[in-house]
């Protein structure tokens, strides 16, 4: 499935609003900027005039979308796509590091606390930042 193209941003117009909530972006005058009538937000449009960046944001980074001509498409850092590939492999390191450094008793205590700290807990915070 292609992606439509992302279109400049009308500052004259009305936009849904991409947290979801029923609202509706209304522009703000003599800025480049839309406010939520629902959620109450503020979004900026970026310098490219294709994407929109929400304000006083509590999330550890830019929230961003794109406009396709009918919704709104959430711009996502590139990690974030390979987050997960990358654990895996890094789980894998781990694995045949500690199966190669040796096969005693201390061994078979301590590799499964490493993976957990080393790479679960990790992990699990990665996915509790990212959710919605």
């Amino acid at each position: 499935m292609q992606l439509k193209k992302p279109l400049k941003i009308d500052l004259s117009r009305e936009y849904p609003c991409p947290c979801r909530r029923r609202g509706q972006l209304k522009p703000i005058i003599l800025t480049d900027a839309f406010g939520c009538d629902r959620c109450q937000q503020i979004f900026v449009v970026a310098q490219s005039g294709c994407v929109i960046e929400q304000l006083a944001t509590t999330y550890s980074s830019e929230r961003s979308w794109r406009w396709t001509g009918n919704r709104w498409i959430v711009k996502r850092p590139p990690l974030r796509q390979y987050y997960l590939p990358l654990l895996g492999i890094l789980a894998l390191l781990i694995l045949i590091a500690g199966l190669s450094i040796g096969r005693s008793g201390f061994m078979h205590i301590f590799l499964p606390i490493l993976v957990v700290l080393l790479v679960i807990v990790p992990a699990f915070m990665i996915w509790l930042s990212y959710r919605r």
